[in-house]
């Protein structure tokens, strides 16, 4: 291709998500790091609607849909079979957090187990926002989804988000980082050195979804860097199973983005839940304490 891939366009405009979507951003700052020469595995969700209504489709690259729940296995089938055959394609998987941390974890162990060329990405927008806003394993504490609504007895999900960049340096990935949308030459580099890095490697995405966290289509960028400015999201790196680096912020309290997201205004109404708001508050402070994003004050 004659133009820098860096800016080319391998994921189209006209395509069928909603203005705003964090998710199809997402696939455009990848497709532009991972490039032409790249078979992308996309599991069943909201991106392979939006993205492919037969018979349209947003990408530029060969791209396969997979089961709901085994993009990592195909992905590792077209890795095994390209080596095979001495060709040198990058093989990426694309795929939803409830494809990843939930319905696909059996099929991405396996690949990573078997130590597979390949890097998946998940975008995370925190929930099934596809089939109607349910919880995942992703889902945030206190966040109301579908299937943990808030109400006179909950205060919405009660279990924690899925640690799933640990599970997947346990199993010997030599490069896992997370990054956001709201850091998109971050995004970038990190999906480039991803690809470039023999092996297993594993990049999580923030995609903030303004249909399921409730939110205006036009603040997508901003909530994103809400999340990582109070802690409930980080940006970092491990190599070889160890943080090497992540991304310093100077940290504000979360009550402005819980404030921000319908999924999380009963946390405020008829008046602020102090003891949850406090809950979510020191979620955010065990990020900053494990991943040392918190900016030193200078001495």
């Amino acid at each position: 291709m004659s133009c820098d891939e860096k800016t080319c366009e391998f994921f189209e405009p006209g395509h069928r998500a909603c203005g705003g979507c964090g998710p199809a951003l997402a696939a455009r700052l990848i497709t532009r790091a991972t490039g032409e020469n790249t078979i992308i595995v996309a599991s069943t969700g909201c991106m392979e609607v939006f993205s492919t209504p037969y018979p349209e489709t947003a990408w530029k690259t060969p791209w396969i849909h997979s089961l709901f729940q085994n993009a990592a296995a195909v992905a590792s089938g077209v890795e095994a079979s390209i080596k095979r055959q001495g060709r040198d394609e990058k093989v990426v998987v694309i795929a939803g957090d409830g494809a990843t941390f939930d319905i696909g974890i059996l099929c991405i162990s396996g690949a990573f187990e078997r130590g597979h060329d390949i890097t998946y990405i998940c975008y995370d927008n925190e929930a099934y926002m596809n089939t109607g806003i349910q919880r995942s394993g992703a889902t945030p504490y206190d966040a109301s989804t579908t299937t943990s609504p808030a109400g006179k007895y909950s205060t919405g999900n009660q279990r924690p988000k899925k640690d799933l960049p640990a599970i997947l340096a346990a199993h010997g990935s030599p490069y896992v980082a997370t990054t956001s949308i709201a850091t998109p030459k971050d995004l970038m580099d990190k999906v480039t050195r991803a690809i470039n890095t023999e092996g297993p490697c594993y990049i999580q995405v923030h995609t903030p979804c303004c249909t399921g966290w409730g939110f205006d289509g036009a603040k997508t960028m901003e909530i994103g860097k809400m999340a990582l400015d109070c802690g409930l999201w980080a940006n970092f790196e491990m190599v070889d199973g160890e943080i090497v680096k992540s991304r310093k912020v100077k940290r504000v309290p979360v009550e402005d983005y819980l404030k921000s997201q319908k999924r999380f205004r009963h946390l405020f109404k008829p008046q602020p839940n102090e003891a949850e708001i406090a809950k979510i508050q020191a979620i955010a402070d065990r990020n900053a304490e494990k991943y040392g994003i918190d900016i030193k004050p200078k001495k």
